[in-house]
């Protein structure tokens, strides 16, 4: 995957601003209580029904395939190119090569040379990125109307005009990339389970046999005449799709796709590679081992591809086995025997093939084996007598449910654009999705079961990863028997000889259109009858709606003495009430097409809640218990402590989880507020020492109406929401236990620049993770250091990321980050690099924040690209109810006004790149740096002498 401005924020997180519980699994048991009321959900056949993405599509005389559709609710238009090819279409040697020219596609075009992404900032796209799988590579960007014509004018560059910018330095660059990509993944637990996987399930010579990240030696070994060749035979516009989706009709959409791709002469008639499913001869099991904290059960099947009747079916009854909160696997080895900490149960779908995973985290303590004969007793017995009906529907609930709810985007990862292109280069039927739901809406019990027994009841691939090191026969499955230091070819191997490309046919880059600045909707203000504040804002694209209550609370307030009370608290929220189990907790919410999800932030706990608009009555209803009258049951307190311990293990084992444990004391003190993990799990002393008596204290003194406020943003308006809102907060009293409050002091004690180097034996990467504390508090609203940010660190064309990644080749990602807490800001700087360049990128990254900030400041150029961004962006950033949930509790935090984001643009338009450097100099010391290394520190220790800062090892005892 090419990395996106989006995508490296989403890698580093950090989530100081939105730390959440939510994403670990903490389910629990069913406790002892009376059976709370049914409710009567919406139809299914209601829910298909709403689901709907009217579409058009025409065909150039060249053969590319356009797909339209019409969606005026922002002015932004997404853009999709999907090329039919990925991995599977790889000839032997050539493993990884698909992804590595996705990489290359994003370096420059004859008539549009250089980084691609910084053109996409420049017009301000939004969800833009590029990706690579088995059976497809794809492009695609949201951009403001206005700039339409420039986002058709590159994407049609590098589809027709790309080999005369290919040279063999950026074939090279990228190639390291890519490799530092490869090290990235297999540094995580679990990171060379999928070459496992492929290598048991797959026989010699399938095409989804390899990786898409393919083995060192062969990335080594691409050549520029392998480039030239591959886009030669794969990219001609009739092996691709383009869809438009969102401020654009069929007319001006057939005016400007002939415009700019109709003199794109065809490529060769694509040839498909097939590949049959495959089963296997009888049972296997494999045992690995790996640095991980808990041991794993897989069980993996191949199954057929997206156009058998069969997935739909077999997708449900995953979902049944081990998918849903209710699932059977959690009903009875988390919730009931508590032999394990998470299960999991899907299908992964590919064009021609899938693969079918139940995964279960054995509770530590508990024997692996033991474990693992249940689960296959239990999928047999599954297998025998099937699911019920409301199991079926429960699924089939929450499957249409999540469609409805990603349909909100025209573009991104999940919006109409991709759905639209996903039927067509899959299924050549861009509404594939509407019969995809439409099956799953009909299935029964019967269905499901047949098409369970038929594929899951063939030989099956049981994998056992456990604690331990890594072996040298695993590690030869991720094909790196060929690590050759940094990404350069063989220089004793002559090249293949590179065909000379054609002379470059000159086009002219299009001027953006004018672009309106953003038009952020109304926000309307109530009280319920108790005071608690509701903040409403509408956005009715599709028939969801988003509901958060909000406390000042957050992992700030959690307790300093028992760090982990507070992730405890959230996590037993949706665990049992007062009147309903934690089993009808998750079977309601299934049944409703609902999510309802609490953590913590820094600053605040939030309990959030997705749903359908036609069951929006009965999801308030869930809601207001789950956060008015948890249980809070010992059983479940005993249980979800084991499960956050285990948590806490796993991130010891994670190489950027490790370094947000270790760096907040060193910078704040443990004294502060901030001074903890700042993965919002507590320690493991805290964890283990807190009671429920603490629990309940939390929720009685910060998880109450007077600490609260209510947001909504979808498919309803305030008339209609507040009596939902006051039949079930309006009459919420405040306890008799004072509120809580917050003392943030910082200590006076000095925090010198040092190194804390991790010791993690076999990584094959160093994670650097370095912060100091600014002189900035969130609710300064520091806009223009954050700006500034932007040009060190903060966007895809920031100085760490050119100068790491694409200069030197030496990591994937590289940036710095301003999280927006609400007092004292840190500034952070991370990298994931190889281990040989470890001590060299230090080096550099401090070079690059002390030139940014003494002789070489912000250029006019880059204060230009960054405004435009900023500015151009913001159309695009509040496309969803979620976007403006998220922003208008920002704004509370922050102590913001309601309109602040349509000032923005005056106040970027206002700033010069003086007023960006004065900013950053005011406020970062780079003197005061921190740095936090985790890597094999027998590999890396004799680096770090030449960076010129004290030395120490770090330990993560608690």
């Amino acid at each position: 995957m090419t990395f996106s401005s989006t995508a490296r924020r989403l890698a580093l997180s950090l989530g100081l601003s939105s730390l959440s519980l939510s994403l670990i699994a903490f389910p629990t048991p069913a406790a002892l209580a009376a059976p709370a009321a049914q409710t009567a959900p919406a139809p299914l056949s209601s829910l298909v029904s709403a689901v709907d993405i009217p579409y058009e599509q025409f065909t150039l005389s060249n053969g590319l395939r356009v797909i339209v559709h019409t969606d005026r609710k922002a002015p932004v238009v997404a853009v999709s190119v999907w090329y039919h090819v990925g991995s599977r279409f790889e000839p032997k040697g050539k493993t990884g090569f698909a992804h590595l020219f996705e990489h290359l596609m994003f370096y420059g075009s004859e008539n549009a040379d250089g980084p691609f992404f910084g053109r996409l900032e420049d017009i301000g796209a939004t969800d833009w990125n590029g990706t690579t799988w088995f059976d497809r590579t794809n492009y695609f960007e949201t951009v403001p109307t206005g700039a339409l014509d420039r986002a058709l004018f590159l994407e049609s560059d590098r589809m027709g005009h790309l080999l005369g910018a290919v040279t063999q330095a950026k074939l090279d660059t990228q190639r390291g990339v890519v490799q530092n990509e490869k090290r990235m993944g297999e540094n995580e637990p679990y990171g060379l389970v999928e070459y496992a996987q492929l290598a048991a399930m797959l026989p010699e010579g399938h095409p989804y046999r390899h990786s898409t990240i393919g083995s060192m030696a062969d990335l080594n070994a691409a050549s520029l005449a392998d480039v030239q060749n591959w886009f030669r035979t794969h990219y001609g516009p009739n092996n691709a799709v383009l869809v438009l989706a969102g401020d654009i009709d069929v007319p001006t959409a057939k005016a400007k796709v002939e415009k700019w791709f109709g003199n794109i002469p065809a490529g060769p008639a694509p040839v498909d590679v097939d590949a049959t499913v495959p089963t296997l001869d009888q049972d296997v099991d494999k045992l690995m081992h790996d640095n991980v904290a808990a041991t794993r059960l897989y069980r993996n099947w191949i199954v057929p591809g997206v156009n058998s009747e069969d997935l739909p079916q077999l997708d449900l009854a995953m979902s049944v086995f081990g998918g849903l909160s209710s699932s059977r696997l959690d009903n009875i080895l988390v919730r009931g025997e508590k032999v394990a900490v998470g299960v999991k149960a899907s299908v992964q779908s590919f064009e021609k093939l899938s693969i079918a995973e139940i995964t279960v985290d054995v509770k530590p303590g508990q024997d692996p084996v033991a474990v693992g004969k249940r689960l296959d007793q239990l999928l047999a017995d599954y297998l025998k007598n099937g699911p019920s009906a409301d199991e079926v529907r429960r699924a089939a609930t929450r499957q249409l449910s999540g469609t409805i709810g990603g349909l909100e985007k025209v573009g991104g990862f999940s919006g109409k654009a991709v759905t639209l292109a996903e039927g067509a280069v899959y299924s050549d039927d861009p509404g594939k999705y509407k019969k995809d739901l439409a099956a799953y809406a009909a299935a029964t019990p019967q269905s499901v079961s047949a098409a369970a027994r038929k594929w899951l009841g063939r030989p099956i691939f049981r994998l056992t990863v456990a604690p331990g090191q890594r072996s040298a026969q695993d590690n030869a499955l991720a094909g790196n028997a060929t690590h050759r230091p940094a990404y350069f070819r063989d220089p004793n191997k002559p090249s293949p000889a590179a065909a000379t490309p054609p002379a470059p046919t000159k086009i002219a880059e299009p001027a953006i259109q004018p672009v309106k600045d953003l038009d952020f909707p109304n926000v309307e203000r109530a009280k319920l009858k108790n005071g608690i504040p509701v903040i409403f804002a509408r956005r009715a694209t599709v028939p969801v709606v988003r509901v958060s209550v909000s406390f000042d609370a957050g992992n700030a307030a959690d307790d300093k003495e028992k760090l982990g009370v507070a992730g405890l608290t959230t996590a037993l929220l949706d665990e049992g009430t007062a009147t309903r189990t934690s089993i009808q907790i998750a079977e309601e919410q299934e049944r409703l097409g609902a999510s309802i999800s609490a953590g913590n932030g820094m600053d605040s706990t939030t309990v959030g809640l997705y749903a359908l608009k036609p069951n929006l009555d009965a999801s308030l209803g869930l809601l207001a218990d789950i956060i008015r009258n948890p249980a809070f049951a010992p059983a479940e307190v005993e249980r979800l402590r084991g499960q956050l311990l285990t948590r806490i293990a796993a991130e010891k084992t994670e190489p950027m989880p490790i370094a947000q444990r270790l760096l907040p004391p060193l910078l704040y003190g443990k004294a502060h507020p901030y001074g903890i993990p700042f993965t919002g799990s507590g320690t493991e002393s805290g964890v283990k020492a807190a009671t429920r008596a603490d629990m309940i204290a939390f929720h009685d003194t910060w998880m109450r109406p007077d600490n609260a406020t209510i947001f909504v943003t979808g498919d309803t308006n305030l008339a209609d929401i507040m009596p939902l809102l006051e039949k079930r907060f309006g009459d919420w009293k405040a306890p008799a236990v004072a509120k809580g409050t917050k003392l943030f002091r910082m200590d006076r004690m000095m925090r010198p620049a040092r190194i804390i180097l991790v010791d993690k034996p076999q990584s094959p990467q160093s994670m650097i993770l370095a912060g100091l504390l600014t002189n900035k508090r969130g609710t300064d609203n520091p806009v223009t250091l954050t700006t500034a940010n932007e040009v060190l660190g903060g966007s895809s064309t920031s100085r760490l990321i050119m100068n790491l990644r694409e200069t030197k080749g030496w990591a994937y990602y590289a940036g710095s980050a301003l999280p927006g807490v609400k007092e004292t800001i840190p500034l952070l700087i991370y990298a994931p690099v190889q281990t040989d360049k470890t001590g060299e990128s230090i080096i550099a990254a401090r070079q690059d924040v002390t030139d940014f900030l003494t002789a070489k400041g912000t250029t006019l150029a880059e204060r230009n690209q960054t405004i435009n961004s900023q500015i151009l962006s913001l159309p695009g950033s509040f496309e969803t109810s979620s976007d403006l949930l998220g922003a208008m509790m920002r704004n509370r935090l922050l102590g913001r006004p309601d309109d602040f984001y349509e000032k923005l643009p005056d106040i970027y338009r206002a700033m010069t790149p003086a007023d960006l450097d004065q900013a950053a100099r005011e406020a970062i010391n780079p003197d005061r740096l921190i740095w936090v290394v985790v890597g094999d520190a027998k590999l890396v220790r004799p680096q770090l002498d030449a960076v010129g800062l004290p030395v120490e090892m770090g330990t993560l005892a608690d």
